[in-house]
């Protein structure tokens, strides 16, 4: 099996910063970090080719320096890594960043062997717009799985998956034909630690380097800003809330602690109950 996962440099959100008089995000001297649920992709993609072989190659679309990362990335056990970087990408949006992944994971089809997974997280914690996977599916014509929580199983030569994938109503079991775009969801797995001989192995290895022509685009109007009809308006930092906690003391059993949770609740928000009442009586 080929198995691609596409992975994106972010900067650690636990130290973003929004700038007070422009309100743009400030990256300097914020440290960069695998985006963490494209950890819970690398993770499945590694188990798929311990259990059935093959290739894991990781692709990412980024500024140089996404490099590191990449190779960050390789130490959990990947065979190889390539990075798409290019001025022209600058300023994409999730239409542009897709066509840009879709026609490298074209090209590495081409170099490597057509892969029959594409593994994606399910969001970024930058972004969270969720748009990125479902848009390189739809480009490349591969059948796609969103959010899923579980692997049930894979047959390589029958080309067929099935997976568990959650959904509003509960948890759906879904069974598909190869190739396919899965964007993993988080606590589906725990991140492997790397070995040693990993290490060593992605601190030597030379990562793919391609430019937008490397990488077969041909129309650059698609990439980048021009490519992007997306317009960021704003971004701003929420304010602090207002209202306080509410202690709710505890009673003698669980039952009454509920009670006494629900009656709280109803009573800070008069109308959910008269909602919830609606609802059932829909059923």
């Amino acid at each position: 099996m080929h198995i691609v996962v596409c992975i994106k440099q972010v900067p650690d959100s636990a130290q973003i910063r929004v700038h007070p008089v422009t309100n743009t995000i400030m990256r300097q001297g914020v440290p960069t970090i695998v985006n963490p649920y494209d950890l819970f992709a690398i993770e499945e993609a590694l188990r798929l080719r311990d259990a059935h072989g093959g290739s894991v190659t990781l692709v990412s679309m980024g500024p140089p320096n996404a490099e590191d990362t990449l190779r960050k990335a390789l130490a959990f056990g990947a065979d190889r890594a390539v990075l798409l970087t290019d001025r022209y990408f600058a300023g994409s949006d999730t239409l542009a960043t897709s066509f840009a992944l879709a026609s490298a994971i074209h090209k590495i089809g081409a170099t490597y062997g057509a892969p029959d997974i594409v593994f994606t997280g399910k969001q970024t914690i930058d972004g969270d717009t969720a748009q990125v996977g479902p848009g390189i599916a739809k480009r490349l014509g591969l059948l796609q799985l969103t959010y899923v929580s579980r692997i049930v199983s894979v047959d390589p030569d029958a080309g067929l998956i099935e997976v568990e994938r959650r959904a509003e109503g509960g948890i759906q079991q879904l069974r598909t034909r190869l190739p396919c775009l899965i964007t993993m969801l988080e606590g589906s797995n725990a991140i492997r630690r790397g070995t040693m001989a990993d290490a060593l192995k992605a601190a030597r290895a030379q990562v793919v380097i391609w430019t937008a022509a490397e990488a077969g685009i041909a129309d650059l109007t698609r990439c980048g800003l021009r490519g992007s009809p997306t317009v960021v308006k704003r971004v701003f930092a929420p304010g602090a809330r207002s209202d306080a906690a509410r202690m709710i003391e505890p009673a003698p059993t669980a039952r009454d602690s509920a009670d006494a949770l629900i009656d709280a609740i109803f009573s800070a928000q008069p109308a959910l109950e008269a909602d919830i009442a609606a609802a059932q009586a829909a059923l």
